[in-house]
């Protein structure tokens, strides 16, 4: 019988593993045609070979940005049964429901990097995982709906539309419908301040007074600055980012202003004016330490937001569990 040899199978720049076969390709190797592969820009599939550092950063993007769908349903929910017309009361129910289905394809896609949905909704009730700190703000009058809508779902949109073109295929498939529906949030909120700012003098003032108090936690969305972010420039080598956090930042900047102007609402920034020269706004400083304490669980609702999120995950047990035991028996029938 024809066979063919060990040399004739196995590089010869790899002949030192002859006594090994079949083959196995260093990590170096694999890693560096899995970043040849990025660069083409090709898209990674879970049974692809991947860094573990791609996968464990993939792991924790992706469960954070499902843990925010999830939670970012209270501030909004907490209004549903208060809102002025049955109109708004049944957009904003939309809109709520939106991001519970968001939080469901975003676990879908992170369990396809081997981690269960149950051990990331662990990670997020034990407080070990993180989700946006925005989410940790209180929604005071009806026109905090409206700024949410309008600068919080803008700026998600800002950071999402770049990963419908992340290098991991299931996150960027996820992130093209969930794009598409948080347009119409964005639109939602806009409209919403836009019948604050046109009524009376009274709502106008309610709709200045939130965007007073959502316009810096909504930069600080974006993250901190690339030179102090640990996880930009390896997410921006993998492409698991397209750009980076002052980029985005920056270009929220620019397309709110006027945004603002045309709602005749003032920006609550003294340093905020227009640079000839670079063709942007310049704006002042972001309070990094509120950021920080926020994220520590130091923030307005941590212990609010947690505890209704522990309260709902026990109050659904009881789901959970005739649900299993359904499968089991259905599991059982078709066997028979």
């Amino acid at each position: 019988m024809y066979k063919i040899s060990l040399r004739e199978r196995v590089p010869s720049t790899t002949l030192a593993t002859r006594n090994t076969f079949p083959y196995i390709m260093p990590d170096s190797q694999q890693e560096s045609l899995f970043q040849q592969k990025v660069d083409a820009e090709q898209k990674i599939e879970p049974r692809d070979w991947m860094p573990d550092g791609y996968r464990k950063n993939l792991v924790r993007q992706i469960s954070q940005h499902a843990h925010s769908e999830i939670v970012g349903m209270l501030p909004e929910g907490n209004w549903i049964t208060r809102a002025p017309s049955l109109r708004r009361k049944t957009i904003l129910l939309a809109k709520v429901q939106d991001e519970a289905g968001h939080g469901l394809y975003l676990y879908s896609a992170a369990e396809t990097l081997g981690t269960g949905r149950d051990e990331m909704v662990d990670q997020l009730l034990s407080g070990a995982a993180k989700y946006s700190s925005i989410f940790n703000y209180p929604t005071l009058t009806w026109a905090d709906i409206g700024a949410i809508g309008w600068l919080v779902d803008g700026a998600a949109i800002m950071n999402q539309v770049m990963l419908c073109r992340t290098s991991y295929g299931p996150y960027a498939r996820a992130m093209v419908r969930i794009c598409k529906e948080e347009s119409f949030h964005q639109r939602q909120g806009y409209d919403i301040l836009i019948t604050l700012s046109k009524g009376t003098p009274e709502q106008k003032a309610m709709a200045q007074d939130a965007l007073d108090r959502w316009w810096w936690p909504s930069l600080m969305m974006f993250g901190p600055s690339d030179k102090d972010s640990p996880h930009s420039a390896q997410s921006l080598k993998w492409k698991i980012k397209r750009q980076s956090n002052d980029e985005l930042r920056q270009i929220f900047i620019d397309r709110t202003v006027s945004q603002a102007e045309f709602l005749g609402l003032k920006i609550p920034d003294p340093k905020l004016k227009w640079n000839e020269a670079t063709q942007h706004y310049d704006w002042g400083e972001i309070d990094w330490t509120e950021f920080n304490e926020v994220i520590r669980g130091n923030g307005p609702c941590n212990a609010e937001r947690m505890a209704a999120r522990r309260k709902a995950h026990a109050d659904g047990a009881w789901v959970r569990e005739a649900a299993l035991a359904y499968a089991g028996k259905k599991s059982k029938r078709n066997a028979a």
